[in-house]
């Protein structure tokens, strides 16, 4: 009867991870798949539970890492993180030190701050967005703005 309640145990991990595609729950349904074969070998169910966390830990630990390098690497980024590396106007000046500062990306308005403290950037400078801190941009100056430095 194992045998079943490891078939079980397989098709659900997987139509988990067929549903989320988030590399989670794939490397215990391997351990599933090992374990089933051992309730067909008649092994006794400590020996199925070993071999389950032993191949599973094992498939986590070996085969996570390549499969996270290389599976979805062709991904498009979404939402705000697409904004990354793109550039900006500045709409009011951005001055970390009075905390003030927007611009204007993809015709949409954001809050912005200097990625470095101490640099101040007037409104209708050209920025380049260098990450995304909660609904802040943070910025620095455009490339062709400072002469490609």
């Amino acid at each position: 009867m194992e045998s079943v309640y490891w078939l079980i145990a397989f098709v659900a991990l997987a139509g988990i991870e067929a549903a989320t595609m988030a590399l989670t729950t794939v490397w215990f349904a391997g351990g599933a798949i090992a374990a089933f074969l051992m309730s067909l070998a008649h092994a006794s169910v400590n020996a199925q539970l070993t071999v389950f966390a032993v191949v599973s830990f094992a498939l986590l630990i070996f085969t996570r890492p390549w499969a996270v390098k290389h599976v979805n690497r062709r991904a498009v980024k979404t939402n705000a993180d697409s904004l990354v590396g793109k550039q900006a106007r500045v709409t009011s000046e951005i001055n970390n030190s009075l905390q003030t500062g927007s611009a204007v990306v993809n015709g949409q308005e954001w809050t912005a701050r200097a990625n470095k403290d101490g640099e101040i950037y007037p409104a209708d400078t050209l920025v380049e967005i260098r990450a995304i801190q909660g609904v802040k941009l943070i910025v620095q100056k455009a490339q062709e703005e400072t002469g490609g430095r």
